[in-house]
């Protein structure tokens, strides 16, 4: 691992790991001890996510190593690169039957792109080699190693195996060629950035497209901030499935320039056989259904493609982007109402524009799952790339404090805060231990409306009566304290942006907790938004 350059091992050792625990002594390696394997997986995978570099977590056998399968998929669907380390009882010999003994191999095949259980001290260079590799090459995701207690008590004279060069392709240049000319043979293109982007840092490149061409972009949740979204021709988020204004845009558009495009991700728009054509550039090939079957893929590393278009592009006279800009002025027109909105308790469009107000451009938020990261896709203008961590893939419920716990842990210098409804905080809450005992200074901004609320939401719009989806909750001032970290309820809204700068310019862990008001949900992301973006 060391040779690999991992700097920190996360997770929770058991018997069958104290032969490589004892290692990690006298290692480089810092061991960051979680509360639950679950964090763990969900802290490596955002280092991987931030980093490029595979995140790294263990467990023990059995229930440790179940543990670590709702982070496994996160890593797997959302492409951050992860190894997993879980340990197993003695494979050479055995005098405990099938006591805690899963196959965990086959049970991690589905969700890895890598499983593989060591069973000699001399496969142990070459297979963590392969793991790393494999986690980290294009699509990244998560790879496994199960590693035996009596395997790992084994000496070997072997040495690691470095990592080979290599450099990622790069598309043909017929392709290339294919993609400049329908792009200047179109009348309104359209950029749309995807999750595929806001990897391997392809927007340095993106930036000189977009400012050569003058062509108007969106992005999906996973795509925010790859460009400035401060951008005058950005036009807005695809966080809703249809009718959000930016639907019109993509209607009216006859070619989508889609970089980066990652099917984990709800589609903004259906093709259909008389609809808009479609030019896929990515490090892969599309995956074509009924409704994506992109006219021209330009495969290979999404940087160069981008560079090599931007080169031999030329700004046509005959594109049409006046619809995009009336697209644009109603979406700046929407986001601005309810920024100032007094009314207690906070509602949504409020608190993000005073998270946006408070947070520097490099600041990082780390986004639960719930109603909320709707609002905050749509209306938090990200100013840089992976300054919104957000889970557009799993959309797992508990990974916004273990995520900001990463991110903190990886930028030290920036500012994090994790965004967590009351129903996904209590999913990972022992971890504010982690975070006060590692010393982060970290602010956990708590949304209380005590339910379930995204799933309320959905039940109302089904036209269900209210049912199983309401729970109480604690004193989480007193239980942020009982942590050892500080505890704030805000009381009024306006006293939110204050105390958010108090908590960031204090040292140590701050629960903020934010009463919340989402009775507005329905009318304005169902029924305002369609009618407004049909008049357009």
């Amino acid at each position: 691992m060391e040779e690999e350059g991992v700097e920190y091992l996360f997770g929770i050792p058991g018997e069958e790991n104290l032969d490589l625990l004892d290692s990690l002594r006298n290692s480089s390696i810092k061991l960051i001890l979680t509360r639950h394997e679950q964090a763990a997986g969900f802290m490596a995978a955002t280092y991987g996510r931030l980093t490029g570099r595979a995140g790294v977590c263990m467990s023990t056998l059995g229930p440790g190593a179940t543990n670590l399968v709702t982070a496994a998929a996160y890593s797997q669907l959302a492409a951050m690169p992860m190894v997993m380390i879980t340990g197993q009882k003695p494979v050479t010999h055995s005098k405990q039957g099938k006591f805690q003994i899963l196959d965990v191999v086959e049970m991690m095949l589905p969700l890895t792109k890598f499983t593989h259980q060591i069973v000699s001290g001399n496969n142990i260079p070459s297979r963590v080699r392969e793991a790393f590799r494999i986690s980290q090459e294009e699509r990244p995701g998560a790879s496994h190693l199960e590693l035996p207690e009596d395997i790992a008590s084994e000496k070997t004279d072997l040495s690691p195996i470095p990592a080979s060069r290599a450099r990622r392709p790069v598309a043909e240049n017929k392709a290339v060629k294919q993609a400049v000319d329908m792009i200047e043979a179109a009348k309104n293109p359209l950029l749309l950035i995807g999750a595929g982007a806001n990897r391997k840092l392809p927007a340095r490149m993106l930036r000189a497209f977009v400012d050569k061409t003058g062509i108007p972009f969106i992005s999906t949740q996973m795509g925010k901030g790859v460009l400035d979204e401060r951008d005058p021709l950005f036009l807005g988020n695809a966080s809703l499935s249809a009718n959000d204004f930016l639907h019109r845009a993509i209607d009216n558009s006859d070619l989508i320039i889609n970089v980066g495009h990652d099917d984990i991700e709800k589609p903004p728009f259906f093709m259909t056989e008389d609809s808009f054509q479609v030019i896929h550039i990515n490090f892969m090939s599309a995956d074509v259904d009924p409704v994506y079957f992109p006219q021209l893929e330009v495969i290979g590393d999404i940087g160069n493609s981008m560079w090599q278009i931007k080169e031999r592009i030329m700004k046509k006279d005959t594109w049409d982007f006046n619809y995009f800009m009336k697209v644009q002025e109603q979406v700046i027109t929407h986001l601005a109402e309810g920024a100032d909105d007094p009314r207690f308790p906070v509602y949504p469009q409020r608190l993000v524009a005073d998270v946006r107000k408070v947070m520097p451009s490099d600041g990082i938020i780390a986004l639960d799952n719930g109603v909320y990261k709707i609002w905050f896709a749509r209306n938090y203008l990200a100013h840089q790339s992976n300054t919104v961590l957000l889970d557009n893939a799993l959309a797992t419920m508990g990974a916004g404090l273990p995520s900001a716990m990463g991110a903190k842990i990886v930028h030290p210098e920036h500012w994090v805060m994790a965004i967590c409804g009351d129903g996904g905080f209590m999913m990972n809450s022992q971890e504010l231990e982690t975070a006060v005992r590692l010393k982060l200074n970290l602010v956990v901004m708590i949304l209380r409306d005590n339910a379930y609320g995204m799933i309320k939401w959905k039940q109302a719009n089904m036209n269900l009566p209210e049912f199983g989806l309401d729970y109480g909750n604690p004193d989480f001032v007193r239980y942020a304290q009982s942590y050892g970290a500080q505890g704030h309820r805000v009381e009024e809204t306006e006293q939110l942006v204050p105390l958010l700068e108090q908590c960031f310019n204090t040292p140590g862990v701050h629960v903020v907790e934010v009463p919340m008001d989402y009775s507005e949900n329905d009318r304005i992301l169902n029924h305002e938004i369609k009618e407004r973006s049909q008049k357009i």
